[in-house]
């Protein structure tokens, strides 16, 4: 199948009422936790994988992705006009946002933030229809050995990038894969880590650890430090760009776009990570560095370019490999599941219209975006005046009812109280539970090829390494590794040779 008749039966499929229909209400409800600050699109997506189970697959993953994208459009919005990112990727549009809208540009700052986003987007998941056919179809070629130094890889890597403490986050990786062994062994059926609980004998439910690990402990946080909001932008006029500021943000906006296709493939927090490098890189490459931080119109460009470009192609290891890039992709490797349906490169094969009825649906999201967040400033600046405290409480009952649906099940309603509190201790003990959440969803994948690859070479651990593609990836592993490891080192090194002096 060439990318035309590719193009064509996803747009054949993205365009059906219904799809349609999903498209607009993920990207609304997207916005909607872009511009709320303390919801999210991880703990979003989370609660509403349970609502999934009862549509069509294609149908379900293009609202979920469409959350998820959407939610990067939203954060924007009270970043510019209040100064609190509703996304922690839009936490450096609020640097100069922020400064625009206090000097009466709330306007243009937001138009550019919808018009760079939308450029980012579009080209982008164009990226993403070009490479990921070919991608997958290298991944076909992947055997058990392959498959085990991937996931090491992957793992390794979201280490790296994790903010705060590598020792912590290899700890919350270690805990992941530690969890992701509950359950019947998978060739003997033998129970393992079960402590005589029936419940348990099928693993530990996705979604109950999903949604207490980021839905429950985040709005334990959130009641924590509770503070009352106030909008400081009343009114936003001049939703458009004058010529020199189009002129101003066209060089950020392909560089961001340029940047943030790239490292939105990196495991980790590939979306946060690019839009603070635009941010730096803009203000590197500009002849005024100075106005930076004082309102630069540059300063908002680059950065959205680059966290939605970002969003985007983190689709691509998702899709070609069944590897997520991060939390949010791990939740949407659950859907697939929840579906019956195996994320990697066996789905652009076994499942066409669902793959590129993905993908197409991106481009519609991302006009569907650009219409929806320009006119509806003010009801968003509204939403922001309401209580936190009428909001958790529904949204805690609207989870804990579609956790209970998918299989009628009490314990699923104790299991996420549990990973709630879970999920709150390890935020105090300054713990980031994404890494947990990875390792918990790629564990089982990774016991499953380590052991076949065993099998294989009846025991001997050297295939890993005689098969080169294999023995590249672990070869990147520990780079990976390395240069994570080399500031601390050479941070040690400078404070030894300081006491010395």
């Amino acid at each position: 199948m060439d990318l035309l008749s590719s193009l064509q039966l996803g747009f054949a499929t993205a365009l059906s009422p219904v799809n349609l229909l999903y498209c607009f209400l993920g990207t609304l409800l997207g916005t909607l936790v872009g511009v709320l600050p303390g919801i999210g699109p991880t703990a979003t997506i989370a609660m509403l994988l349970p609502v999934t189970f009862a549509l069509e697959p294609v149908t379900s993953l293009i609202m979920l992705a469409g959350i998820y994208y959407g939610a990067q459009y939203g954060g924007s919005t009270t970043a510019i006009l209040i100064n609190l990112p509703g996304e922690s990727s839009s936490a450096v549009t609020a640097i100069d946002g922020y400064k625009m809208a206090v000097d009466g540009r709330a306007g243009p700052a937001l138009a550019t933030a919808a018009l760079g986003s939308f450029f980012a987007g579009t080209v982008a998941t164009l990226i993403l229809a070009l490479a990921a056919p070919p991608l997958a179809r290298v991944a076909l070629n992947f055997g058990a050995p392959e498959y085990f130094s991937l996931i090491v890889l992957g793992l390794l890597a979201s280490i790296a990038l994790a903010h705060g403490s590598m020792l912590k986050a290899l700890a919350m990786i270690v805990l992941g894969l530690l969890l992701g062994l509950v359950g019947q062994d998978l060739y003997s059926g033998t129970p393992r880590f079960t402590f005589g609980y029936f419940e348990l004998y099928s693993g530990i439910n996705f979604v109950s650890v999903a949604v207490g690990i980021f839905g429950v402990a985040e709005i334990l946080r959130n009641l924590e430090h509770e503070s009352t909001r106030t909008v400081l932008v009343k009114e936003v006029k001049n939703l458009w760009l004058t010529a020199a500021d189009f002129r101003r943000i066209a060089g950020p906006v392909v560089r961001g776009t340029a940047l943030g296709s790239v490292l939105g493939v990196l495991p980790g927090g590939g979306h946060i990570l690019s839009s603070f490098a635009s941010y730096a890189m803009e203000k590197r490459v500009s002849k005024h560095p100075e106005t930076f931080g004082k309102g630069a119109i540059e300063g908002v460009a680059g950065p959205e370019s680059a966290n939605n470009a970002a969003a985007q192609t983190s689709f691509i290891p998702l899709l070609t490999l069944g590897i997520p890039a991060h939390p949010v992709m791990a939740l949407m490797v659950g859907a697939f599941i929840i579906q019956g349906i195996t994320p990697g490169p066996n789905v652009v094969r076994d499942e066409p219209a669902l793959f590129w009825g993905i993908i197409v649906s991106m481009w519609v999201g991302n006009l569907m975006l650009v219409l929806l967040n320009l006119p509806l400033i003010g009801l968003w600046v509204r939403l922001l005046t309401i209580p936190y405290g009428v909001l958790f409480p529904a949204i805690i009952a609207f989870a804990a009812i579609g956790c209970y649906s998918i299989n009628l099940n009490a314990f699923d309603i104790y299991a996420i109280v549990a990973f709630g509190i879970l999920g709150y201790a390890l935020v105090k003990f300054g713990c980031e539970p994404a890494p947990l959440l990875l390792g918990f969803v790629l564990g089982p994948l990774l016991e499953e090829h380590l052991r076949r690859a065993m099998i294989i070479s009846r025991g001997d651990p050297m295939i890993f390494l005689e098969r080169p593609i294999s023995a590249t990836l672990l070869l990147l592993a520990v780079a990976a590794v390395v240069i994570a490891v080399l500031p601390s080192v050479r941070k040690r090194r400078d404070e030894v040779f300081v006491e010395e002096d």
